[in-house]
């Protein structure tokens, strides 16, 4: 072989290589590790608002598209991002800016946001999240593995830092609220 023909070889050999990584960031080991030992908020997540001795502002409260809660009196509170505890700080802090002298306030999450899981299932879609779920656990609610379905491994992406990241992890890892799950076809 010459030189000059090696060239558009090797570069073929690159364009394949390059089409078969998955977009985006592929980085399964951050997916490997234990969950956050705080959970951190985002929308979707429901949480219950407990203001002692002020049961009008005291309910249960949606996170919205934007990461806020609205409540009376204060307006929206961003949650995004924080938990509760951070939460319970900021609306005592509105609080007594003006409308309770000494707020005591308990936040804490009612309903975390779904899971999905997609591809090689019997039922794909949107699932509400259960805390100590695995992989195997949230296939078996989608109503199991399809027929194609391959029941080695599959794939999460999971957002962190605001970035998504993909990995590819065995079926007894933990899952969390918004995680996407996809189950890949098999080979035969």
């Amino acid at each position: 072989m010459t030189k000059h023909s090696a060239l558009p070889l090797s570069m073929l050999l690159a364009l394949f290589l390059a089409s078969c990584a998955a977009p985006g960031d592929y980085r399964p080991e951050l997916l490997a590790a234990p969950p956050m030992n705080r959970y951190t908020l985002a929308a979707g997540d429901r949480l219950r608002v407990i203001v002692f001795g002020q049961d009008a502002l005291s309910n249960s409260y949606a996170v919205d598209g934007s990461g806020h809660i609205s409540m009376p009196l204060i307006g929206p509170v961003p949650v995004y991002g924080r938990d509760t505890v951070a939460v319970e700080r900021e609306i005592a802090e509105r609080l007594r800016a003006g409308f309770v002298r000494e707020p005591r306030v308990s936040v804490e999450v009612e309903a975390f946001r779904p899971f999905f899981v997609l591809g090689e299932v019997i039922t794909a879609g949107q699932f509400p999240y259960v805390e100590g779920m695995t992989v195997r656990t949230a296939i078996a609610i989608a109503g199991g593995f399809n027929p194609r379905g391959f029941q080695g491994e599959v794939d999460i992406t999971r957002v962190m830092d605001g970035v998504p990241i993909t990995g590819r992890v065995p079926l007894d890892t933990l899952v969390l609220p918004g995680d996407t799950i996809t189950v890949r076809e098999r080979i035969f």
